[in-house]
């Protein structure tokens, strides 16, 4: 079996003491391929076409693959699996082609060849149980590499790796694992979801119709000619000034993931603080909260400027609305920005009001000015004082149901300097958060995140 690197899995509902996180971590014994991995196509005609990607799906720290783990109690047969995924590819059918180098434009410019090529099913059987893996994926190790195929010695660079990676692993117990790595230049989480609900659907039941139409065409994000760069766009903007970076502090120092949950009552007191002069979601308050722990943890100079950046998805936010069903990347960077000093001191008031208004700043124009920026220059956000926010709830991530029940376990396969907002199997309300911080500040980043309460104890850990 040859692995792709996996630093992180997140497991939801597992609740961990100190003593729970003193123990070794689990290692993944090896398993066994059964047979070579194989590539599955279309399993009907599809067009044959190169689809042009927008600004927004060709930004060039967004050129890494979105890595899914699944875990479930009762398995599905890779047969089964295979020919469901090539039904779910004749919809999504740019995942069974590649990526290119365009012959036009001054920089390298990707779009997707639709050549029907395929994507990869590799399969694999382990004596590892589900409950084990439960149990025993607090701690990340390198042994979970393991549980994804990695591609050859000549898909080494990220153009060269097919869109659409997928290994199932067998589990002794009846169980199985299901990764997938799906390239971030041809979708966003919304995408995924669509996409993985779908394969999920064929899957259970052979003659349904796929709930929602793709829609391929980027053309609805091409830049303005001339480009119009109308509004400022500080989630681009380099704090060149400043001798200070968090960005290559935390570089220079070895990381550790943490993850903590935070439950719907915590979150409501978080939300209790702002009424009822002040309305907020879910998000705003919990972003607002774990930005001031991050930066309180870190402790910057005071007179640092620190943003937080934050996905939004414009599909509703554009006039016209993109489809539904739009396959692209439909997000933009919102960024919120003060002073260090000022937000570790903010109340919940002032600091969600920040969060709130870097949110309603993402309209029609705002973001058709970033589409002309990265026209110009081909940039990537700042991040030399930033902490960056990827919301993945609310997507239906952990409700995908290939026919045996839903998963056990979702999650991402990594940990890395940007936080995660995870839905939490069987809580719709409640959040689990997932970074990568300095081991010297792990424990003080968890203690600044604490919210207090009185005679409960309402974080659980996982680090």
């Amino acid at each position: 079996m040859r692995p792709l690197p996996l630093s992180l899995s997140w497991v939801a509902g597992v609740l961990l003491s100190s003593e729970d996180m003193a123990r070794p971590s689990m290692e993944i014994p090896d398993g066994y391929c059964p047979k070579d991995p194989i590539l599955v196509r279309p399993s009907s005609p599809t067009p044959r076409h190169t689809i042009y990607l927008s600004n927004l799906d060709d930004q060039p720290f967004l050129r890494f693959s979105i890595k899914y783990v699944y875990v479930y109690r009762r398995s599905v047969a890779a047969e089964a699996l295979a020919a469901s995924l090539g039904k779910a590819l004749v919809e999504y059918y740019p995942l069974a082609g590649r990526l290119v180098r365009s012959p036009e434009g001054g920089r390298e410019k990707l779009v997707v060849n639709c050549n029907a090529q395929g994507a990869v099913f590799a399969e694999a059987h382990s004596i590892l149980t589900a409950d084990e893996f439960l149990r025993g994926a607090a701690r990340p190790n390198r042994s979970w590499r393991k549980l994804l195929y990695e591609p050859t010695d000549e898909e080494r660079s990220f153009i060269d790796v097919p869109p659409l990676l997928v290994q199932v692993t067998y589990l002794s117990c009846g169980g199985m694992i299901l990764c997938t790595a799906i390239s971030h230049c041809l979708c966003d989480a919304i995408g995924t979801a669509n996409f993985l609900h779908a394969w999920a659907l064929l899957t259970a039941k052979p003659s349904a119709a796929v709930p929602v139409a793709a829609v391929h065409d980027r053309r609805l994000l091409k830049p303005r000619e001339p480009p119009r760069i109308e509004f400022p766009h500080p989630e681009f903007s380099s704090q060149t000034q400043e001798c200070y970076s968090i960005f290559q502090l935390l570089l220079s120092q070895p990381l550790t993931p943490v993850s903590i949950t935070f439950t719907a009552a915590q979150i409501l007191h978080l939300k209790k603080q702002c009424v009822p002069s002040l309305k907020c979601t879910s998000f705003e308050a919990l972003a607002w909260h774990v930005w001031r722990a991050w930066v309180k943890a870190l402790d910057p100079p005071p007179a640092l400027r620190v943003k937080l950046l934050f996905s939004v998805n414009v599909r509703r936010r554009l006039r016209p609305e993109l489809p539904g069903g739009y396959f692209g990347n439909a997000f933009v960077m919102a960024c919120a920005e003060t002073f260090a000093a000022e937000l570790s001191g903010s109340s919940a008031r002032g600091g969600i009001m920040l969060v709130q208004a870097a949110k309603e700043g993402v309209r029609d124009g705002q973001v058709r000015s970033v589409v002309d920026l990265l026209e110009e220059r081909w940039t990537r956000p700042d991040l030399s004082a930033s902490l960056v926010i990827s919301p993945w709830t609310k997507l239906g991530l952990e409700e995908v149901d290939f026919g045996e029940g839903r998963p056990l376990h979702m999650g991402p396969m990594t940990s890395e300097i940007y936080c995660l907002f995870l839905p939490v199997v069987g809580d719709l309300h409640a959040f689990t958060l997932l970074v990568s911080v300095p081991q010297g500040i792990a424990e003080r980043f968890h203690h600044c995140c604490l919210i207090q309460q009185p005679d409960e104890n309402y974080i659980n850990r996982e680090m």
